[in-house]
């Protein structure tokens, strides 16, 4: 530590004999051992939340975070959730750790949701799964598997993807390269350079796709393309890495969008899947998920599982019990259940619902151009193909706060402001 002295005002100590000695004053400042530490940028995803909350123009909007809100913009808890929890408190259970792995309940429960209960894979016991702390800790555990037993093996990600995927790629020191995916021309799929980047990879690489509802296009393959890349991952000898966020979020069908995993077991393929419980259940700030590995022998899952709770457990060594009771409560109850269900069919219906209004309202005030891709696309997103800098007009000039690749959140928008943001974009498109 360094040390710097300065003289001051004078002080006083009383001597040997009795009598008062003058004396200089010391003043030490000390510098910090903290002093080299950076301030870190605003996360670009939660930073939008931050911007907004301090914006005072009451015609603000935020559709910057993937969080669903009602027609009134609010946060939405499930009743089927205060029902579960209801139920939770009635049982007067303890509140003692869980083991690494988790929940049992949970892990049952979760993997059934994944593949069907009757799946031959978890009637094999062909299944590791792992309570994990949300979609974001189901990941950041599959990354740390690759790292440690997949070394030297590239990740393959989408062009664009999740802004936090490649974060947790980066902090495990795992390889990643993009693979493309979105056209900005057709605001589509990019499927023949998707296919010729993954044709590409060399065996052994390891293929992140988006289960459903991708994020932040919100485009998705065909069943019939989803075929293709299973075919592909298979002949190339790559491993699939699913991340599964919106599972019944976004068709409002559990099934439904769980068909893209469940195709590439069904095909043989051993893979790796990261679970969420943020959006479908609404169980944001509780962090329930899961990582999933599908193996090809019972034997094989028994030591994924043990590798998977070795790293967990210097990251959380256990996982929070109050949000997996939910889910498990839920997903095991068939009166929970069936309610779940229809409240899911609801939340995606009313993002269905807004997605319409928005594409008719932008194409009665801009003929000219093509907004079909607003309905095209599925889930919680929209990417408008908004540049940087016209989404700097839609935040400075409209108070529409989003991220600046131009995804925008339409679980944050309701009927009543379909037409402020139909304005918003246009105008953006015309500024910038």
């Amino acid at each position: 530590m360094q040390l710097q002295r300065s003289t001051g005002r004078c002080a006083s100590r009383i001597g040997r004999d009795g009598v008062r000695v003058a004396r200089p004053a010391a003043h030490i400042v000390r510098a910090s051992k903290f002093d080299a530490v950076e301030m870190a940028p605003p996360d670009p995803i939660l930073g939008v939340s931050e911007a907004f909350r301090k914006c005072t123009d009451p015609k603000k909007l935020n559709l910057g975070v993937g969080a669903y809100r009602t027609e009134d913009l609010q946060p939405y808890v499930l009743p089927v959730v205060k029902k579960a929890e209801q139920k939770i408190v009635a049982k007067g259970e303890n509140k003692e750790y869980l083991p690494i792995e988790g929940l049992d309940a949970f892990r049952k429960a979760t993997v059934d949701l994944l593949l069907g209960a009757s799946h031959p894979a978890i009637k094999e016991g062909r299944v590791a799964v792992l309570q994990a702390l949300s979609g974001t800790g189901a990941l950041r555990v599959a990354a740390g598997f690759i790292a440690r037993f997949f070394k030297g093996a590239t990740v393959y990600i989408s062009n664009p993807t999740w802004g936090n995927h490649k974060n947790i790629f980066n902090d495990e020191g795992v390889k990643w390269a993009n693979y493309r995916y979105f056209d900005a021309e057709t605001v589509g799929l990019d499927f023949k350079g998707m296919m010729a980047d993954l044709e590409a990879a060399p065996a052994g690489s390891v293929v992140l796709l988006h289960g459903c509802a991708h994020n932040p296009t919100g485009i998705d393959p065909t069943p019939e393309q989803w075929g293709q890349i299973a075919e592909l991952c298979k002949r190339r000898g790559l491993l699939p890495f699913f991340d599964v966020a919106y599972q019944g979020f976004a068709s409002g069908s559990l099934d439904t969008d769980a068909a893209a995993p469940r195709l590439f077991v069904d095909a043989g393929l051993e893979v790796i899947v990261a679970q969420s419980y943020s959006k479908n259940l609404g169980l944001y700030g509780e962090r329930v998920g899961a990582t999933v590995v599908v193996t090809s022998d019972k034997e094989g899952a028994g030591r994924v599982l043990s590798q998977l709770k070795k790293i967990a457990r210097p990251l959380w060594s256990n996982p929070p019990l109050h949000g997996a009771r939910i889910a498990a409560e839920v997903v095991n109850d068939a009166a929970l259940f069936e309610e779940w269900k229809g409240e899911m069919a609801g939340m995606a219906g009313r993002i269905a619902r807004v997605r319409g209004e928005l594409r008719q309202s932008l194409e009665s005030k801009a003929p000219g151009k093509d907004w079909s891709f607003i309905t095209k696309q599925i889930g919680m997103f929209s990417f408008t193909g908004l540049s940087p800098a016209q989404c700097d007009v839609m935040t400075n000039k409209h108070f529409v706060f989003m991220t600046k690749d131009g995804r925008i959140s339409l679980a944050g928008l309701n009927s009543a402001k379909v037409d402020y943001l139909a304005n918003a974009i246009v105008d953006s498109f015309k500024s910038a």
